[in-house]
């Protein structure tokens, strides 16, 4: 009877945290996406995005093994308050030197950088924090609940944002997103996260020691290991395909119909939401590691329809369940992780198993938008060898050649994932 207490109140306590970051990552997503507005009302050109998207993506890569490290040894609940304060100072600078007309794209972008920095930090000290407060046979439902958060988010922040911008400027967005901030501090302040209890020995190793204790560790758990490595290339052929290429592949094969990219990116938020919402609804599986390959062959399985989809309809299904698929998959992954990582590891192999699947995340990117410029578009153009062969299977017009690149990029993917999954690659005994 106490434990079944102690289940229920860190649970409440899971959901309160849960409920308050959710609001405040809310204000957060709507400030992000007035600046990115912002930015191309001063100059109109994508490089600026860009620019401004490679400040809040690069600490996350150069400073995660540190973070991870800190995550473990330091205080949680004391590194979310501090990376929360730090953020806000932030907001409030951008504020103030948008309300002096002093604010430009090298200052926002430098205070994204500083803001980015701090957020390395703070997640995985929320992952190990909200692993503690969470019951182990409830991980599986909250993970479900932090999908459906987001993917809330991803659908009504574009909204609030602009109708906010509309309202009261990029001014009222910022001061919105300092009161969403307020009800996450207040509440995470108030709130106790338990301590897991650290091995004495690793108070006496190095910095150094510590950043590679994940490697370490994932070096003896072989089937960790080898499921990283596998999301790493599952990470790689997805910024090939539809991931990476989706807004260039609709706009192409629609004729540039923005509307139409408006309605497939709202069935891929829809689809992350029924997803989370599947997984927080029913009975915790046995086997994660299962789950996780198998909604990868999913996935590719949905990424050859929708290469082979000619309209809007198509096109909005198989993203809705390629989408979907990808949120179980997720929530199965980071179960498996809590479930068999101890607790006074998580934030080390948490931060390495992120570095190392999402380090094939920039190349994939790159690499995709070369190819689709620069061999498959080309390659299938009217009048040469492959256009003839391809137009019954793709259809007229542009966007041929990025409908080649998934159809691929789905196969290789989807090969991959049964040939894993039939070597049981996520078994720890071989």
């Amino acid at each position: 009877m106490k434990n079944t207490k102690n289940n229920t109140s860190s649970l409440s306590r899971f959901l309160l945290l849960w409920a308050s970051q959710s609001i405040s990552a809310m204000g957060t997503a709507m400030t992000n996406y007035a600046l990115v507005v912002w930015i191309y009302g001063q100059n109109g050109t994508a490089s600026s995005v860009s620019l401004l998207t490679l400040c809040s993506f690069m600490p996350t890569i150069l400073f995660r093994f540190l973070a991870g490290v800190v995550a473990d040894r330091w205080n949680k609940k004391r590194i979310m308050l501090a990376a929360d304060l730090f953020a806000a100072c932030g907001t409030a600078g951008i504020l103030l030197l948008h309300s002096f007309g002093s604010l430009t794209i090298l200052r926002l972008c430098v205070i994204t950088f500083a803001l980015s920095l701090m957020n390395a930090f703070q997640v995985p000290a929320a992952y190990v924090a909200t692993s503690l407060l969470i019951p182990k046979d409830k991980y599986a439902r909250a993970g479900g609940l932090q999908a459906v958060s987001g993917a809330v988010e991803a659908i009504l922040a574009p909204a609030l944002g602009a109708a906010v911008m509309a309202w009261g400027g990029l001014n009222a967005v910022l001061c919105i997103d300092l009161c969403t901030f307020a009800v996450a501090f207040a509440t995470l302040l108030f709130l106790p996260i338990p301590k897991p209890e650290q091995p004495p020995q690793e108070e006496k190793e190095s910095l150094l020691q510590n950043c590679l204790t994940g490697l370490r560790y994932l070096r003896n758990q072989r089937h960790l290991l080898r499921l990283i490595l596998f999301i790493a290339a599952v990470n790689l052929l997805a910024k090939l395909g539809p991931d990476g290429q989706m807004a260039a592949f609709i706009l192409g094969r629609s004729g540039n119909r923005q509307p139409v990219l408006g309605a497939v990116q709202m069935c891929v938020s829809l689809g992350v939401m029924t997803g989370g919402t599947l997984v927080a609804a029913l009975k915790p599986v046995k086997d994660n590691g299962r789950m996780v390959v198998g909604m990868c062959c999913l996935i590719f399985l949905n990424g050859i329809g929708l290469s082979l989809c000619r309209g809007a309809v198509g096109w909005c299904l198989f993203a809705f369940l390629q989408y979907g698929c990808a949120a179980v998959m997720n929530v199965h992954w980071n179960t498996l992780m809590r479930t068999q990582v101890p607790e006074h590891l998580l934030g080390r192999v948490y931060s390495t198993r992120d570095t190392l699947q999402n380090c094939t995340i920039p190349l994939g990117l790159f690499l995709g938008g070369w190819l689709a410029d620069r061999v498959f578009e080309p390659a299938v153009a009217a009048g040469g060898s492959l256009h003839a062969v391809l137009l019954p299977l793709f259809g007229y017009g542009q966007g041929m050649g990025i409908g080649l690149m998934f159809l691929l990029v789905s196969l290789v993917g989807l090969a991959l994932s049964v040939v894993c999954l039939a070597k049981r690659i996520y078994h720890s005994k071989e």
